[in-house]
């Protein structure tokens, strides 16, 4: 069984930084590419950014471009979202996914999902 446990999130005032983890266990995290997405109420989860298994590509959405990094080091089987110049249209759960995809881009490449971490932007 494979389990992803986020932590990072939290209260951030607009401009601020925070950077989300991911641990993955279970199975070997290397096999897999890693993709964060993100949820408002009554809004469906949205793709945020995705990490291919060595790290060697990455794709982001968007409205994050230039703000937002994901990284991953396979020695601690973690991957990373850094979040600089946060808005507060940034508000969100923040949901940690892995995939046996090249890349994930949409929910149907997950096949594991994180529990969340909340992030709450204040203007």
């Amino acid at each position: 069984q494979v389990q992803l446990v986020e932590s990072g999130g939290g209260l951030v005032q607009a401009g601020g930084s925070l950077r989300l983890s991911c641990v993955v266990s279970g199975r070997t995290f290397s096999s897999y590419a890693m993709g964060w997405f993100r949820q408002t109420p009554g809004k469906e989860r949205e793709f945020v950014a995705t990490i291919n298994w060595s790290g060697s590509s990455t794709y982001y959405t968007d409205s994050v471009k230039g703000r937002f990094t994901i990284s991953r080091d396979n020695a601690k089987n973690t991957v990373y979202l850094h979040m600089n110049s946060l808005k507060p249209e940034d508000t969100a759960v923040y949901y940690c996914a892995a995939g046996s995809t090249i890349v994930v881009v949409t929910p149907t490449d997950v096949d594991y999902w994180g529990q969340g971490t909340q992030v709450t932007v204040s203007s």
